[in-house]
C-alpha cells in the first residue's frame, strides 16, 4: 500500500530542523527501499513542510513512519497529512525521465470529496515526477489527488488537475530530497 505523508512545518521551527537533519536522514534511511518520492517544501529557500511517498504494508505501519520521524517528535511539525495513495506512474522519483535538476518542481495537492476525478495519468505527462489519487485507509474513498511536477510556475503546475472539482487545491514549491550525493 501506498501512502503520501506531509509534514508541514511548524512557524520559527526552521533552527530545529537543521539541528536534526542527520537524524532525519537516518530515519528514512531505514525506509529506502519503501521510498518513492521524498523531499521538503520550501517558500524563499526555507523549508515549510516534508513530503514522502512510501509503500507501507498497511496503515498501522503508515502512521508509525509518520508519526516516529524525529523532526515530528521535536516538534518541527504544525502537522500530518498522511493519506493512502495509489502510484499510477508505477515509478519513483528517480526514474523521472527529467532528473533532479532543471526547472521549477511543485506538490499539487488537490483535496476533495464526492465523485473521483483525475484518476488517470493526464495526457501531457512528461513533466509528472509523481501522481496519484488521494485515498481513504481501506482505499475505498476518494479524498483528492496528489501529483510532483515540474512547471514553469506555480499556475502552469495547478493545470494538472480539474480546478473547479476541488475543494482547494494547494500549490508549493518542492525539491527532490534525501542526502546529498
Amino acid at each position: 500500500m501506498e501512502f503520501l505523508c506531509y509534514h508541514r512545518d511548524r512557524p520559527g521551527s526552521a533552527g530545529l530542523r537543521d539541528e536534526l537533519l542527520t537524524e532525519h536522514w537516518s530515519y528514512m534511511d531505514r525506509y529506502a527501499t519503501q521510498m518513492i518520492a521524498r523531499g521538503p517544501t520550501l517558500a524563499g529557500g526555507t523549508p515549510t513542510g516534508s513530503v514522502h511517498i512510501v509503500d507501507m504494508p498497511d496503515p498501522a505501519a503508515a502512521r508509525m513512519f509518520a508519526f516516529d520521524e524525529p523532526n515530528y517528535q521535536a516538534g518541527v511539525y504544525r502537522d500530518v497529512m498522511l493519506r493512502r495513495w495509489r502510484n499510477t506512474l508505477g515509478r519513483t522519483m528517480w526514474d523521472f525521465p527529467g532528473g533532479r535538476a532543471g526547472g521549477n518542481r511543485y506538490l499539487v495537492l488537490g483535496l476533495g470529496t464526492g465523485q473521483a476525478v483525475d484518476l488517470d495519468v493526464p495526457p501531457d505527462s512528461d513533466e509528472l515526477i509523481a501522481y496519484g489519487p488521494l485515498l481513504s485507509d481501506d482505499g475505498a474513498a476518494w479524498l483528492g489527488t496528489a501529483g510532483l511536477v515540474r512547471a514553469p510556475n506555480p499556475d502552469a503546475a495547478r493545470a494538472i488537475l480539474t480546478t473547479d472539482r476541488y475543494v482547494d487545491i494547494e500549490v508549493h514549491n518542492w525539491q527532490f530530497g534525501g542526502r546529498p550525493s
